[in-house]
């Protein structure tokens, strides 16, 4: 009986951190990791494990502060202070449509060698935006819970057999004499893979209100422990995911005198060669499926996360939070979801569609701002508003003090990279 409860339990928990992963399992992943291992070989796994490690606090104090409050981060910003709030809502404006139109491209890019209909990368990021609006128009939360985790267990499952069979092809001995990373380039490219490595340090805030969204669905309030063991399987699946893509990028990539294209058509063409070359041309079709429905599952979360923030920015501005009527907070959703997906297609439209240019923006922006949000998560959760006995324990407050150096000192030698030479 104890272990039916134990399941059930379980059951109505899990959700938030797998969306935070689907959400993570994107362009840092399938192109920032990948494009790691073909330009490096392994020598940057240990930007990989870094990033996870000192990211991970800032990150888990997102469903921390959900459970031990019932209310967002963003509620909590205006609690330490206008300063905090409005430093996270600057932050917001200023990444949110670039990241949208990063992501984006990305899953257009799949889209047309899926579909072998070469459409314009803008028009198929229209159409991919109007396919994810539309979804999340009829269920909101549910399309995207349901639809998530189906899509992580094939792409594990896929991803991990191509990097066994191309291990077995490849010996990484062979992989010896990678370029350097410390010049203006290599600076340049490990901070845009480290930016969104595994996931933006705002998705703290998106999965407090994924937190907040699942105990409405399901009626159920977790415990501390539930909440966190989600986060946890969701945060340390998606780490080990991206030294996976890099691994593969390392075996089927490097040193092989083919660089990645900087056209999204041409890099989803040598992704899903990677796959193909280690699995066989039999699995073309799988793998193209699986990448293209990965970064749909990117786009749909990010699609969803910041209409839900921007909702709840309002309404903590205007002292209404979540106790706003539920059809004034659904019609806003709806307004909020559709306004932000045309600004990110008009974002593309002056970019000229510049697949590398975007990727590379969005994760350099999100880095740059990383330090500033996890100093004011690390504030929220040590706040005197804040339970006591829900406080991070303190290797976790170590673990914080440690991620404000590593993310501040990159911060600063990319910016003395970026003018010095």
């Amino acid at each position: 009986m104890k272990s039916d409860q134990v399941k059930s339990t379980f059951k109505y928990a899990l959700g938030p951190g797998l969306i935070l992963a689907a959400a993570a399992v994107g362009v840092s992943h399938l192109v920032q990791s990948t494009r790691a291992g073909a330009g490096y070989g392994f020598t940057l796994i240990w930007a990989v494990i870094l990033a996870n490690i000192f990211k991970y606090p800032f990150l888990e104090y997102g469903p921390r502060y959900a459970i031990a409050t019932h209310k967002s981060m963003i509620s909590g910003y205006k609690k330490l202070g206008k300063w905090a709030l409005w430093l996270f809502v600057i932050f917001t404006v200023g990444t949110m449509f670039i990241i949208q139109a990063a992501v984006t491209i990305v899953t257009a890019s799949l889209a047309i060698e899926l579909t072998g209909i070469n459409l314009s990368l803008l028009v198929w990021s229209a159409i991919i935006l109007a396919i994810c609006v539309f979804l999340l128009l009829r269920g909101q939360y549910s399309a995207l819970d349901s639809s998530i985790k189906v899509i992580m267990v094939v792409l594990t499952i896929s991803t991990f057999a191509a990097v066994i069979a191309a291990f077995t092809q490849t010996s990484p001995a062979q992989i010896t004499q990678a370029p350097t990373i410390w010049d203006v380039a290599g600076v340049s490219f490990l901070i845009a893979l480290m930016g969104w490595m595994p996931i933006p340090i705002d998705g703290a805030a998106w999965h407090s209100l994924w937190s907040l969204e699942r105990i409405k669905q399901t009626k159920h309030t977790p415990s501390m422990r539930e909440s966190l063991t989600d986060f946890n399987i969701g945060y340390i699946g998606a780490g080990i995911l991206a030294l996976a893509f890099l691994s593969l990028g390392a075996l089927v990539m490097f040193d092989s005198g083919v660089e990645f294209s900087s056209s999204g058509a041409g890099f989803a063409k040598q992704l899903v060669g990677l796959y193909t070359q280690s699995l066989g041309e039999w699995a073309h079709w799988i793998i193209i499926i699986c990448a293209f429905t990965t970064m749909f599952s990117t786009t749909l979360s990010v699609t969803d996360a910041y209409p839900r923030v921007s909702r709840e920015i309002i309404s903590v501005i205007r002292d209404r939070e979540s106790e706003d009527a539920e059809e004034t907070a659904i019609f806003s959703y709806k307004w909020l979801l559709i306004s932000i997906s045309v600004l990110s297609l008009l974002v593309l439209y002056i970019t000229g569609s510049r697949f590398t240019f975007m990727v590379d923006l969005a994760t350099t922006l999100s880095f740059l701002t990383a330090p500033i949000l996890a100093f004011i998560n690390y504030r929220l959760v040590m706040h005197e508003h804040f339970p006591k006995e829900h406080r991070p324990p303190r290797w976790l407050q170590w673990l914080s003090w440690g991620g404000i150096l590593f993310l501040s000192g990159f911060a600063l030698l990319y910016i003395y990279w970026q003018f010095s030479y």
